[in-house]
């Protein structure tokens, strides 16, 4: 069974969205929010796994400067164990690096342990706890990556 990684394209939108409710039935986004995510290709990036022909994952990154926020990521729990969910991160953070960024910020369910595990494997911290953030009262974890920045950066970022 192969792997493919891509960029998601406004085709993929009706198939990622119900891998979305599937895996993330109480916060899962609704169809427009994707279609509103594309569209803003200059500070969005978005990928999707697939394997025969059917979407097993997918990622996207927003930049806006200085801050690259992972927006969603999601594998299919029969494709999870096998380092997907590490690679697409991993593309992530190059792509925020590639774009400048000085931290990768993300949100996570503080119920979610294997995804805050492999957070912090690849160096996020948890910076702040958002009590009650996500439906039925659940808090998020809002986790850092500092990323080094490009010689000259850090001054052009300062406010």
């Amino acid at each position: 069974m192969s792997v493919t990684l891509r960029e998601m394209t406004a085709d993929d939108i009706p198939e990622v969205h119900q891998l979305e409710t599937e895996l993330f039935p109480e916060d899962a986004w609704p169809l427009a929010a994707f279609e509103s995510e594309l569209a803003q290709s200059e500070t969005r990036n978005y990928w999707v796994y697939e394997s025969d022909g059917q979407i097993i994952g997918y990622a996207g990154l927003c930049t806006v400067l200085p801050i690259s926020d992972v927006q969603t990521i999601a594998i299919n729990p029969e494709f999870q164990g096998q380092g997907l969910g590490r690679k697409l991160l991993t593309l992530l953070v190059e792509t925020a690096k590639q774009r400048n960024a000085l931290d990768v910020m993300l949100e996570v369910r503080f119920d979610n342990p294997t995804a805050i595990g492999l957070y912090e494997s690849m160096g996020f911290i948890t910076i702040h706890r958002r009590v009650g953030y996500y439906k039925g009262g659940v808090d998020a974890l809002i986790m850092r990556l500092q990323l080094d920045a490009p010689q000259g950066q850090e001054e052009a970022h300062k406010v």
